[in-house]
C-alpha cells in the first residue's frame, strides 16, 4: 500500500467520513469567480468603506488550505491558488453548526476547498473572504511538510517537483519566467519571418554536435535509433529544400554527466538563416537579449550569484587565439606549437594527451584559463577548424572556422557559425571525424552520407546557431543549478527499498 503511514490512514478515514455525510471528497464541476489576486484587486475599495465589508457582493474562490486555525465557534484559514494567498473566515453561524463541526474534524491543511462569500476587512486590516458556503473539492491524503521548515531537502524538491511547487512559491515564478522566455524568443523569430519547424527526435545517425548519444531500438524496423543530440543536420536539409529562415525549439539528448550546468535531456533553440553570416547572427543575438530584458522587466545589470552581468555595453568580441593571450594570460609564444602547449600544461600540473591536435590543445587551454573569466557577454570568434567540423573555413585562413560562441557568467550560452556548404569538404571532415572515433573519441561525428548528398544539391550561404534555453533561464532567474529551471530533471536512482527514479 502506497499510503501506509498512520497520518495517511487517518486522512483516508476522513475521506470516507465525508462520503458518509454526502460530501464527495473528490468532486468535480468546481467553478470559481476569481483568483485570489483578482479578489484582492477587485475588493480593495472595501478597506476604505465605513463598514469594512460589502455583503452585497458574492464571490467564489478555490484553493489549497495552507494554514488553518480554529477558535471555538469560528476559524481563519489561508487559501492558496496559482496567483497567491487569501485569508478566509468562517464560523458556526455562517456555514451551519453541523457542517462546521464536520469541517473542524475532517478538513485540514493540504485540502483543496471552494469557498463562497463576501469581502470584508479584519481588525488587523487584512482584506479577507467571509465564507457563507464551504465545499470540499479535493481531500489530500498525504500531509504537507511541517510549515515552519517546509520542503528544504534538495533531492526531494527535484524528485517531487509537484510538492516543491506547493511549498515554495518562488519555484512557480521561476517556471513562469521560463515560459515567458520561450514565448518571447518564439515571437522574436516569428516577427523576423523565421518559420518554426519540427524535425525528428530519433536519428539513424548520431550527428550535429560532438556528444555521446542515447541509443534506442525500433522494434518494427529491427534497427537502432539515436535520440537526437542536435537538430542541425535536418534543419540545414530544410534550407537546401528552400526554407531560408527556420528555427526549432525542442529537446536534445546527450549521454553525458550531470552537474550544475548539464542535464542529459535539455532544451535548445536552433535557427538557420540563408544569405546571412555569423556576424549577422551575433547582431541578432544581441538584439534578442535586449528584447528579453525588456519583456522580463530586467535592468541592464543583473545579479548572478556573487557576480553581476552587465548588458549595458555592446557585447565584446575577441578571437579564440587572442582570448588565450589576453584573457587566459598565456604567453603568445606558447600557443604556436603543440610542443610548447604540452610543456606549458605540464608546468601547470595539467595532463594532456600528446595525440591531440593543435586545435584540441587550444580547447584545453581555453577551458582551463579563459572560460570562467568571461563574465559579461562576450563573443569568442574564429575557432580552430579541427574543433568545428560543420563550420565554414575562413577564405584567408583555412585553419580557422567562421564560428563564434557566446559566453556569460563563465559559461557557454550559444554557438553559431557560417555553415559549411562545400559537400566535398564536408565529406572529408566527416571522414576525419571517423578516424577520431576509431581512435577512441566517443563524441566524434559519424559519417552522414545522406547529408553530404543533400549538400550536393546546393546549400545556399547560410549561418546557423544554437542557444541553450535552460542555461539562459538560469542566468535570467539567478538560479545556480540547471535542475532549478527544469521541471523534472534527471535524477539518480533511489537506493532505499530498491525504488527507481521517476524519470
Amino acid at each position: 500500500m502506497i499510503f501506509d503511514n498512520q497520518y495517511e490512514q487517518q486522512r483516508i478515514e476522513k475521506a470516507e467520513a465525508l462520503r458518509e455525510l454526502g460530501k464527495n471528497p473528490y468532486t468535480h464541476n468546481i467553478k470559481k469567480d476569481s483568483t485570489t489576486e483578482e479578489f484582492k484587486r477587485c475588493y480593495e475599495y472595501v478597506k476604505d468603506s465605513e463598514t469594512k465589508r460589502d455583503e452585497n457582493k458574492k464571490n467564489t474562490v478555490v484553493g489549497r488550505i495552507k494554514f488553518l486555525r480554529h477558535m471555538g465557534k469560528a476559524a481563519f484559514a489561508k487559501v492558496e491558488d496559482e496567483k497567491g494567498i487569501l485569508q478566509i473566515y468562517f464560523s458556526r453561524e455562517s456555514i451551519g453548526e453541523e457542517w462546521f463541526k464536520a469541517v473542524k474534524k475532517l478538513v485540514e491543511v493540504g485540502d483543496i476547498i471552494s469557498v463562497t462569500g463576501f469581502p470584508f476587512v479584519t481588525k488587523t486590516g487584512e482584506l479577507s473572504l467571509h465564507v457563507k458556503t464551504l465545499d470540499i473539492a479535493t481531500k489530500s491524503i498525504t500531509p504537507l511538510p511541517e510549515k515552519f521548515h517546509g520542503l528544504t531537502d534538495i533531492e526531494q524538491r527535484y524528485r517531487k517537483r509537484y510538492l516543491d511547487m506547493i511549498m515554495n512559491p518562488k519555484v512557480k515564478e521561476t517556471f513562469k519566467i521560463r515560459s515567458k522566455i520561450v514565448s518571447t524568443i518564439r515571437h522574436f523569430f516569428e516577427e523576423r519571418s523565421f518559420l518554426e519547424v519540427e524535425t525528428p527526435m530519433m536519428h539513424p545517425i548520431a550527428g550535429g554536435a560532438n556528444a555521446k548519444p542515447f541509443v534506442t531500438h525500433h522494434n518494427a524496423l529491427g534497427i537502432d535509433r539515436y535520440l537526437r543530440i542536435a537538430p542541425e543536420l535536418y534543419l540545414k536539409r530544410l534550407v537546401v529544400g528552400g526554407f531560408e529562415a527556420v528555427f526549432e525549439i525542442n529537446r536534445n539528448f546527450r549521454n553525458e554527466g550531470m552537474d550544475l550546468t548539464h542535464n542529459p535531456e535539455f532544451t535548445m533553440i536552433e535557427f538557420y538563416w540563408a544569405y546571412h553570416t555569423y556576424h549577422d547572427l551575433m547582431e541578432l543575438t544581441e538584439e534578442m537579449f535586449n528584447v528579453l530584458l525588456k519583456q522580463l522587466k530586467l535592468p541592464a545589470k543583473i545579479p548572478y550569484g556573487d557576480i553581476e552581468i552587465d548588458f549595458s555595453e555592446k557585447f565584446k568580441k575577441i578571437t579564440y587565439k587572442d582570448s588565450l593571450i589576453e584573457i587566459g594570460n598565456i604567453p603568445a609564444e606558447v600557443i604556436e606549437t603543440k610542443e610548447e602547449i604540452l610543456a606549458y600544461l605540464k608546468s601547470k600540473g595539467e595532463e594532456a594527451n600528446e595525440k591531440l591536435s593543435l586545435g584540441k590543445l587550444y580547447e584545453e587551454l581555453f577551458d582551463l584559463y579563459v572560460e570562467e573569466k568571461l563574465i559579461n557577454p562576450t563573443f569568442i570568434i574564429d575557432y580552430p577548424i579541427d574543433i568545428s567540423p560543420l563550420a565554414r573555413r575562413k577564405d584567408d585562413n583555412p585553419d580557422i572556422a567562421e564560428r563564434f560562441e557566446l559566453f556569460m557568467a563563465g559559461r557557454e550560452i550559444a554557438n553559431g557559425f557560417n555553415e559549411l556548404n562545400d559537400p566535398i569538404d564536408q565529406y572529408n571532415r566527416f571522414a576525419s571525424q571517423l578516424d577520431a572515433k576509431n581512435a577512441g573519441d566517443d563524441e566524434a561525428h559519424e559519417m552522414d552520407e545522406d547529408y553530404v548528398k543533400a549538400l550536393g544539391y546546393g546549400l545556399p550561404p547560410t549561418a546557423g546557431q544554437g542557444l541553450g534555453i535552460d542555461r539562459l533561464t538560469m542566468l535570467l532567474t539567478n538560479e545556480q543549478s540547471i535542475r532549478d529551471v527544469i521541471l523534472f530533471p534527471s535524477m539518480k536512482p533511489i537506493n532505499d527499498n530498491n525504488e527507481k527514479e521517476d524519470n
